[in-house]
């Protein structure tokens, strides 16, 4: 007769074999295999770095300098383009046709004709596709 806690020893041939009885009570699960903790380390060495990684003040500002000059450029362009497409002179019956073929609005009629230099076959296939 067995008792609990007790190793049982079993020789077989020249192997001897180890058996531990079952004990009731609470059994711990079996841990899981730490395959996350890798990303973590590699999660913690790229914030380590980010945080001894500091923005110059110089640095900022000369990019956001650039970005000011680019948008500025990029709205006076748009001034230009707008002033150019304003000298276009274009046929009121030409934007009446635009507007009852196409049942679009009188701005999307005269912007699309005035950049089409007034030519009313450019402006409706330009609409069209």
């Amino acid at each position: 007769m067995r008792r609990r806690g007790e190793i049982e020893m079993a020789t077989e041939g020249d192997v001897e074999l180890e058996l531990e009885t079952e004990t009731s009570g609470p059994e711990r699960p079996p841990e899981k295999p730490r395959k996350h903790d890798s990303g973590a380390a590699d999660l913690e060495r790229v914030t380590d770095y980010a945080e001894e990684k500091e923005i110059q003040s110089s640095n900022l500002e000369t990019a956001m300098s650039v970005i000011g000059d680019r948008r500025s450029r990029e709205q006076k362009a748009k001034q230009e383009r707008e002033k150019e497409l304003a000298k276009v002179t274009i046929k009121k019956e030409d934007l009446e046709l635009i507007m009852t073929e196409m049942e679009i609005s009188r701005a999307a009629a005269e912007r699309s004709l005035r950049e089409h230099m007034g030519n009313v076959v450019e402006a409706l296939i330009a609409l069209t596709n």
